[in-house]
C-alpha cells in the first residue's frame, strides 16, 4: 500500500481486523508526521511545487531518483521531505550501537551546512531526529567528539571528511538506508572526489535508496550516476533551453577592464536591491573588490576558499540571515546555495563557461521570484562566452538599458 492509498475495510474479513487496525494506526502516524513536517515552513514548496509533485511521491516510495532541475526549484526539499517522511527515528538510548540511517554528501562546506540547516528546520517538530554536519577546515577531533556524543541518525558532509571519519573507525555506515548526493555532476566529474564517493558508497549496505540531484547533468555523468543506482526514476530536462530561469532579467554591459569598478559603484547607487552577489574569477580579485567597495561606503563581505572554515560559515550565515546585503564571491558560492532575498547577480568577471554562468545567475530569482543579472564584457573572449550562453540556452541577453523598471526585478 502506498502512502497515498486509504485502506478499504469493507471487503476485509474478521481475521484481518487486527492487521487493518495496525495499518490504520500507521496511516495516522504518517499523517501526523506530514503535519509536523509542514510546520517547518519550507518556502520552496509554495512557489515551485511542480518538481516536488513529480519527484516527491517516488522518493517517498523508496525509489532511486536521478533528478536534474534548474536552480531555485526546491530540489533539496525532495530528499529532505522524503527522508523525514519515510524513516522512523529512534531515541538516542536505542541507537548507541547503530550508525546513521542517512548519509548526504555535498561538494562544498557551505552547501553541507545549508542542507543540514534544512533538515534541522524541517524536523524541529519531529522527535528523535539528530543531525550532524561534518566537513574539513576544522579539527577532526571536534567531529569525532560530536558524533560520539550525539549518535546522529542523519549525517551530512563533504566526501573528504566523511572518508577520514570512516578510515578512523569513527563513522560506521552499516545501517544506512538512504544515500544522497547533491550537485552530483560536480562531485562525480572530479576524479579525486569521485574516488571518495565510491569509497563511502562501498561502506553502505547493498540495499538502500539512492538519490542524486543537480542543476546541470551532462549525459556522460548520468551514466556514471546510474552505476550507483537500481533502475532509477529519471527526472531531468534534456533541453538546455528550459534551464534558463523564469522571472530573471539578463543583461550585459560592454566596458574596459579599468572601467569596471566605477561602473559597479554607479550601479549599486542606482539600483534597488534586497541582496546582491558579485562574482569574480579569483581570490585575489575578490579581496581587492571587497576592499574597494568598503572604501566607498558599501559594507560588503567576501567569500572565497582562502578563508578559515569558521569564517566561511559565519559569513555564509550572516548573508543568509540578511545581516549583510552585499557579497563578493568566487565560484565557491556559485552552486546550490539558496539565499531567498538575492535579487541581483553581477558577473564582475565573465564566467569561464556556460555551466558556470547558469549556476551563478541562478543565485538570483530563487523559488520563482524576480531577479536581475548584469554581466560585464571587457574582451573578445568575454563576448564569445556570452554568445555561447545565448546559443545554448536560446535566450536573448540584451545590453543594459539606461533605466530599468524596478518592478521587473523586485517582487512587490
Amino acid at each position: 500500500m502506498s502512502d497515498y492509498d486509504l485502506p478499504d475495510y469493507e471487503d476485509e474479513n474478521q481475521q484481518n481486523e487486527a492487521e487493518n487496525e495496525t495499518e490504520k494506526q500507521n496511516e495516522t502516524e504518517k499523517l501526523k508526521k506530514t503535519k509536523d513536517i509542514k510546520k517547518g515552513h519550507y518556502s520552496g514548496l509554495h512557489s515551485s511545487g511542480f518538481l516536488q509533485y513529480q519527484a516527491l511521491p517516488k522518493a517517498i516510495s523508496g525509489m532511486d531518483i536521478l533528478c536534474q532541475a534548474k536552480s531555485g526549484m526546491g530540489k533539496t526539499a525532495i530528499f529532505v521531505l522524503a527522508i523525514l517522511h519515510r524513516l522512523d527515528f529512534k531515541p538516542k538510548a536505542q541507537t548507541k550501537e547503530e550508525g546513521p540511517v542517512v548519509i548526504a554528501l555535498a561538494h562544498t562546506r557551505e552547501l553541507a551546512v545549508q542542507i543540514s540547516d534544512e533538515f534541522t528546520r524541517f524536523s524541529k517538530h519531529i522527535e528523535n531526529v539528530r543531525i550532524e554536519c561534518v566537513y574539513g577546515g576544522i579539527p577532526e577531533s571536534k567531529n569525532i567528539e560530536s558524533l560520539r556524543l550525539n549518535h546522529p541518525n542523519i549525517v551530512v558532509g563533504t566526501p573528504g571528511r566523511v572518508c577520514a571519519l570512516i578510515r578512523d573507525n569513527v563513522l560506521n555506515l552499516k545501517d544506512v538506508k538512504i544515500f544522497v548526493i547533491d550537485e552530483c555532476d560536480n562531485m562525480l566529474e572530479a576524479l579525486d572526489m569521485r574516488a571518495d564517493v565510491q569509497q563511502i558508497f562501498r561502506q553502505t549496505p547493498h540495499h538502500k535508496q539512492v538519490m542524486m540531484f543537480s542543476a546541470t547533468l551532462p549525459k556522460e555523468i548520468r551514466i556514471v550516476c546510474k552505476k550507483f543506482m537500481h533502475s532509477p526514476t529519471e527526472i531531468f530536462i534534456d533541453d538546455d533551453t528550459k534551464l534558463t530561469l523564469h522571472g530573471l532579467r539578463q543583461h550585459f554591459l560592454n566596458l574596459d577592464e579599468k572601467e569596471k569598478s566605477a561602473k559597479l559603484i554607479d550601479l549599486l547607487d542606482a539600483l534597488e536591491f534586497n541582496q546582491v552577489v558579485m562574482f569574480v574569477n579569483s581570490v585575489a580579485r575578490a579581496k581587492a573588490l571587497n576592499k574597494l567597495l568598503r572604501e566607498n561606503n558599501f559594507p560588503s563581505i567576501c567569500m572565497h576558499s582562502n578563508l578559515s572554515q569558521p569564517e566561511r560559515i559565519q559569513r555564509y550565515r550572516e548573508f543568509k540571515q540578511f545581516k549583510q546585503r552585499l557579497l563578493v564571491a568566487t565560484d565557491i558560492f556559485g552552486r546550490g546555495i539558496d539565499i531567498e532575498r538575492v535579487n541581483i547577480v553581477i558577473n564582475y568577471d565573465m564566467p569561464p563557461n556556460t555551466d558556470v554562468y547558469l549556476h551563478r545567475v541562478g543565485r538570483a530569482g530563487r523559488f520563482g521570484t524576480k531577479g536581475l543579472t548584469i554581466t560585464f564584457c571587457s574582451s573578445n573572449a568575454d563576448v564569445e562566452i556570452l554568445n555561447q550562453v545565448q546559443s545554448r540556452f536560446e535566450v536573448e541577453i540584451s545590453e543594459l538599458p539606461k533605466e530599468i523598471d524596478v518592478s521587473t526585478y523586485m517582487n512587490a
